[in-house]
């Protein structure tokens, strides 16, 4: 009887679905939050502050210089820190940050050095939280669950790719540059509640040890470059955003200058991307449990390298939708070998390893995209922008090309 009794009084542990959708709204909200900032935060500095072209692109080279400046040391700080605690302590640093630019507006106090210092706080603050969200979620959804519930994000983040940046637009033109802001801060507070009321994940055994800071992350960067799978699959990834790097850099003057697009139609042609997410993260998990995930894996990559040889086709008039075709084929395969690969990571990675190879793969994989739209520059300036784009469908295509030669190529699935 004391059992029951004890067992009655025992307050019942959230289910796991009901855990996963407060993770994903609060991820949700806070994906809405970076997409507005993405917009309004240039537009501040465009119609407050009258700056030039040059001086807005400090801000955008603040945000992507996160990933290099702390890339590696994220995962060490994502698990030496309870892991909850610092998801929201990164919402809120991000809410302040940016509460901080419609206050300096109103007292007639802002500067093109506080909006630059404003995106790489924010910048830091999203490294440590995607990191920490990749390890997050292993946490409160059972192995089998990961490659559906990554699907499901990848989806919720292909429409925030798609509507955040017309509603960041939309609240710039209602609200105002600065006050628009304010919106974008409390959406981080919103994520930070929501983030509370999940449990503490339990913390590696390696958390509190007494290992050094450096020889942390040489753990993670070892395990990632020694596993037979995961290594080459982050050479893909990093080949993967070295073009996505380039074909942001290109597409814009190419749509316009080569192309002859209107620039109403340059935004559609450009947000075709979104709907490539939306297809490739609604399929992945038929596509996994069909043919396997090694196998979906090579199919995609293949995919993408092939739609990618679209882009510098495209002409003008309809031959324009041949460039809307390679971009949406493009994005939609990249995004399936990005939640297979992220959920074999999550599956097969030591808990006490999580955080730091996350922090690995984004390290290296995304801090070649600024590298790549650089690269995309001087070959444009050089050979000329459709040159460029056939240069990158050449650099793709040794993505299946590495995979195929390695052991990936043997595997039904990747775990």
């Amino acid at each position: 009887m004391a059992n029951l009794t004890a067992e009655r009084a025992a307050p019942a542990r959230p289910s796991g679905a009901w855990l996963f959708w407060r993770y994903w709204t609060a991820s949700t909200v806070s994906n809405v939050g970076n997409a507005v900032t993405a917009v309004a935060l240039p537009l501040v500095a465009v119609e407050t502050l009258k700056v030039s072209s040059l001086q807005v692109s400090f801000i955008t080279a603040a945000s992507y210089a996160a990933w290099i400046l702390i890339g590696l040391p994220a995962g060490v700080l994502v698990q030496r820190f309870p892991l909850r605690a610092t998801q929201v302590a990164m919402d809120l640093l991000r809410a302040g940050a940016i509460a901080s630019v419609p206050v300096a507006a109103a007292f007639g106090a802002l500067s093109l050095a506080q909006l630059v210092v404003v995106a790489l706080v924010i910048g830091l603050a999203n490294v440590v939280f995607d990191v920490g969200n990749s390890s997050f979620l292993p946490s409160i959804v059972s192995k089998e669950e990961l490659t559906s519930r990554n699907s499901l994000t990848s989806v919720s983040g292909a429409a925030t790719d798609l509507g955040g940046p017309s509603l960041g637009g939309v609240l710039v033109q209602l609200l105002g540059a600065a006050s628009s802001l304010v919106v974008d801060a409390i959406s981080y507070l919103a994520s930070a509640v929501l983030l509370w009321t999940l449990p503490r994940p339990e913390r590696g055994p390696s958390s509190q040890d007494n290992t050094s800071f450096v020889q942390l992350i040489k753990d993670g960067v070892r395990y990632v470059v020694r596993h037979p799978v995961m290594a080459p699959c982050v050479a893909v990834a990093t080949l993967i955003n070295f073009v996505a790097g380039a074909q942001m850099a290109l597409a814009p003057v190419f749509l316009v200058r080569t192309l002859g697009a209107p620039a109403s139609l340059v935004g559609v042609l450009i947000a075709t991307q979104g709907i490539g997410s939306l297809v490739g993260a609604a399929w992945t998990p038929r596509l996994s449990r069909r043919i396997g995930s090694a196998r979906a894996v090579l199919v995609a990559i293949t995919t993408a390298a092939v739609a990618t040889i679209l882009m510098p086709l495209a002409g003008h008039g309809w031959l324009l939708s041949l460039f809307a075709l390679g971009s949406a084929g493009f994005t939609a395969g990249v995004v399936v070998v990005s939640i297979l690969t992220r959920t074999h990571r999550q599956t097969v990675t030591p808990a006490d390893l999580l955080p730091r190879v996350m922090a690995t793969v984004r390290f290296i994989s995304w801090g070649a995209i600024p590298f790549g739209a650089l690269a995309a520059g001087l070959t444009s300036s050089a050979l000329g922008i459709r040159a460029a784009f056939w240069l990158c469908s050449l650099v793709i295509a040794l993505a299946p090309t590495a995979l195929f030669l390695s052991p990936v190529r043997r595997l039904r699935d990747l775990n």
